[in-house]
């Protein structure tokens, strides 16, 4: 009977201090550590404008840089967003109206657009033609779908030649004219002239994602509205995304990333951004290990609250596929990922460099765990000499 006693009371010890550590887990803030840093620009403010897909665009191409010895360059998102609304107000009188049309774009309209009109540096063309400091498009942005929408209706039962100057217009009054030739650091040169003297090539980069709904190792247009243009993504299976995200860090390129900000999860004011599970049965085996003695009331207040670490779900490529059908996962955010980093328990988390000024607890950058890439990225873009070897050679990149 003795026995019997001292066995109970040991285990009631046992469950009150594996009790006690869960709470304490509950309440430790993340402390992240990093591990490798890429190197990038100082963090823009895209403040009122839909065109994180610029900056973050921008972001990757200015490290580029970087990393090929050009020195930092300031170079104008907003040239970029002028040349890329012209176009998109063509592809969408030409669809009758019957397409996207707003400030969004994807991952790599930069480089495309540089492709074709060549790049200003920021002090030259910095988009501010509308009375303030900073980029407010909400005017812009109604001005451009409405001139656009009154062409599709066709009002003189043909197009004129005019509506093209009418769009030009529009977009020189509140981003400005576009300069043919300007000087920087005492040197000439044109939009295109300087792109080449930087040597920013759109066919040096690729874009990938992971999907099931199209072959794996494949390219193919991704269905989401800001995808005006029909660029091809390449598709692979999650876990090669994920090596290809690791494997540019490691070599010293940064990732431009598409994903999903509007989960519970992503915290950017608190510096973090994970997928918590919400019930004990989401927990891995190992994930129960650690985290004993939570109930499901108890990890529904952590994922409310986030109030400090939690618990991550296991993503699987079926998840990944059900949210994007579900439109659980929408392409949100343009942000770059620039480093490789772990928590105070060695779980891996990225770097990332955001496009919201100095602003949240690491001022303009957040960390974001692997179940939250894995899960919640559209896609991500970058240098194919970033690809590891058998990935590249599965994809038939050269």
């Amino acid at each position: 009977m003795k026995n019997i006693w001292l066995r109970t009371a040991l285990l009631c010890c046992l469950a009150s201090v594996a009790h006690g550590q869960d709470a304490e887990k509950k309440t430790e803030a993340y402390r992240f550590t990093d591990k490798k840093l890429v190197d990038v620009t100082p963090v823009r403010d895209q403040a009122r404008s839909g065109t994180c897909w610029s900056f973050s665009g921008m972001g990757l191409v200015e490290s580029d840089l970087l990393r090929r010895g050009k020195g930092e360059c300031d170079l104008s998102e907003m040239w970029i967003v002028r040349h890329a609304y012209a176009e998109k107000v063509a592809k969408y009188i030409r669809m009758h109206g019957n397409a996207n049309l707003g400030g969004g774009g994807t991952l790599n309209d930069v480089t495309y657009i540089i492709d074709r009109y060549g790049i200003v540096p920021e002090e030259v063309y910095p988009g501010l033609g509308y009375g303030t400091d900073r980029h407010v498009h909400g005017e812009l942005d109604a001005a451009v779908k409405a001139y656009a929408e009154a062409i599709v209706k066709n009002p003189n039962k043909t197009l004129t030649p005019s509506w093209k100057k009418g769009l030009d217009g529009i977009l020189d009054a509140y981003l400005g004219v576009c300069p043919e030739k300007f000087t920087y650091k005492g040197k000439e040169y044109t939009p295109k002239s300087f792109a080449g003297e930087l040597g920013i090539r759109h066919d040096d980069y690729v874009m990938i994602t992971s999907f099931t709904h199209h072959p794996f190792y494949a390219p193919f247009a991704l269905e989401i509205p800001d995808n005006w243009n029909w660029a091809l993504s390449y598709n692979v299976p999650m876990e090669d995304m994920a090596r290809i995200v690791d494997a540019a860090l490691e070599a010293g390129y940064a990732v431009n990333w598409a994903s999903d900000v509007s989960e519970k999860g992503f915290a950017y004011n608190k510096g973090f951004a994970v997928v918590p599970v919400t019930k004990v049965e989401e927990m891995s085996d190992s994930e129960k290990g650690k985290w004993t003695a939570l109930t499901d009331e108890e990890i529904k207040k952590m994922t409310l609250d986030l109030s400090g670490m939690l618990p991550e779900k296991t993503i699987t490529q079926q998840m990944r596929q059900e949210a994007f059908d579900n439109y659980e996962t929408t392409d949100d955010h343009g942000i770059l990922i620039m480093g490789l980093a772990e928590d105070q328990n060695g779980n891996r988390f990225y770097k990332v460099k955001n496009s919201w000024g100095d602003s949240g607890t690491y001022h303009g950058y957040f960390y974001a765990s692997v179940p939250f890439l894995l899960y919640k990225s559209t896609g991500i873009l970058l240098h194919k000499d970033a690809l590891p070897k058998d990935i590249k050679n599965k994809l038939g990149i050269r």
